[in-house]
């Protein structure tokens, strides 16, 4: 006797069965598609699953889940966010199915991420987003970047500048809402949307400056207004006010006055530094190259269109800022208190909140992401000590005092002279 041979159909093919047999029966459907009737009952059993899959999927194999009960309420919170239209990343998926075990006394669940894949998978849950344009660089970039790292590296040598005086400064543009580009939802969902306050085009910025050695400064945050809001803020944040709620030439001056000057080490100007900036026009002004100057520092401005290749704070540190502040939002979003207008309209979260979220999140880059940007900018070269050392870090190491081996950090291979174009133009 012949084996017998199994058949593979795939949802198209089912999908049609199912529809002849809603029509004319079942008997009447596994005649005119040549299959057994008890698969066309089962067909039919599966038909919303099979409308939800690819045409060409044949079987529903897979991983099974392993505590379902609590896949099936996180699933129902993911569908209640989506219909609130707030955002929902893989982390807070995360996040919520830890507490939601917690609450169930599932010892041994870890919700990691290949967990969120395969449940995501099961759920039948994409992450939807959108695309963006990098900048192109210019056509010499290449030998700007040389040029620049030489710069650097031969004032390192000549001043003998230590890390921990080797500054880059960088403003980042913040909104009220934070909302993601894109968020799990229903595979096949035409329109997503994400639920927001209505404050994501109310700007503010921070400041943000860290040292080649891992050690951060305070932060300042301009808010954009004429006063500064009367709230209890939090240590380690310097609040201005600003009509444009960005960096000028004033706050600028502000910002050399109250934090670079604050610095450990910086305020007698006794040790030479180096100070790293983008070709802002606040930057750049004689005043602020006068009293940066003032300070014992060499500048060193980043031309335009190099900082994600040259400036340390956009290659490794101002992402890593983002997702935290972000994760803080969007914690707030599902979880935290919120007051409405007398319209039903959700108030967004005080000045002194966001500065506790902008505080925790910079609190929270470890001195080895800090160090890694500045060594991926090509500034220094990778300290001891740091290359096991990840973002993922609970506690972070106390930079400490390097002593003769500070020489061997900086590989100044050139003996060029003085470099120009950086400092004195945008």
């Amino acid at each position: 006797m012949a084996p017998f041979k199994r058949h593979a159909y795939d949802a198209e093919f089912k999908l049609k069965a199912v529809g002849h047999a809603v029509e004319y029966g079942n008997r009447a459907a596994a005649r005119e598609f040549n299959i057994n009737e008890s698969m066309v009952r089962k067909w039919r059993k599966q038909e919303d699953d099979l409308r939800q899959v690819k045409k060409t999927k044949q079987s529903f194999r897979g991983n099974k889940a392993r505590w379902p009960q609590l896949e099936d309420k996180l699933e129902q919170w993911v569908v209640e966010q989506r219909a609130a239209s707030r955002s929902v990343s893989t982390v807070t998926i995360r996040m919520k199915a830890t507490a939601q075990a917690r609450d169930m006394i599932i010892d041994e669940f870890r919700g990691g991420p290949s967990w969120c894949f395969h449940f995501m998978k099961r759920r039948n849950l994409s992450i939807r987003t959108r695309t963006t344009v990098s900048q192109q660089l210019p056509k010499d970039y290449q030998e700007k970047l040389v040029t620049f790292r030489a710069y650097c590296k031969k004032k390192i040598t000549e001043k003998k500048i230590r890390p921990e005086h080797i500054t880059n400064m960088d403003e980042v543009p913040l909104t009220f809402d934070i909302p993601v580009n894109r968020t799990v939802e229903k595979t096949g969902t035409s329109t997503v949307s994400v639920r927001t306050t209505g404050n994501e085009k109310s700007s503010f910025t921070v400041v943000l400056a860290c040292q080649a050695n891992g050690q951060k400064l305070p932060l300042m945050v301009i808010f954009k207004r004429k006063t500064l809001p009367k709230e209890n803020f939090p240590a380690g944040v310097v609040i201005k006010a600003s009509p444009k709620g960005w960096m000028d030439e004033e706050k600028m001056s502000e910002w050399l006055r109250e934090i670079y000057v604050k610095r450990p080490g910086g305020f007698f100007h006794t040790a030479p530094s180096l100070l790293i900036y983008d070709s802002m026009r606040a930057h750049i002004t004689d005043a602020v190259k006068k009293q940066v100057k003032q300070t014992n520092s060499e500048l060193a401005v980043i031309p335009g269109g190099f900082t994600k290749e040259l400036q340390p704070l956009d290659i490794g540190v101002n992402r890593a800022f983002k997702a935290r502040l972000r994760a803080a939002w969007e914690q707030w979003m599902t979880e935290g208190e919120h007051t409405f207008t007398k319209t039903g309209r959700q108030r967004r979260a005080t000045y002194a909140t966001i500065c506790q979220w902008i505080v925790d999140a910079w609190a929270d880059i470890s001195v080895s992401t800090v160090v890694k940007a500045f060594t991926k900018a090509g500034i220094i070269s990778e300290l001891p000590g740091n290359s096991s050392d990840t973002d993922s870090d609970n506690e972070e190491r106390e930079p400490g005092r390097l002593d003769a081996v500070v020489a061997q950090l900086f590989n100044s291979d050139t003996e060029e002279e003085e470099f120009e174009g950086f400092v004195d133009g945008e």
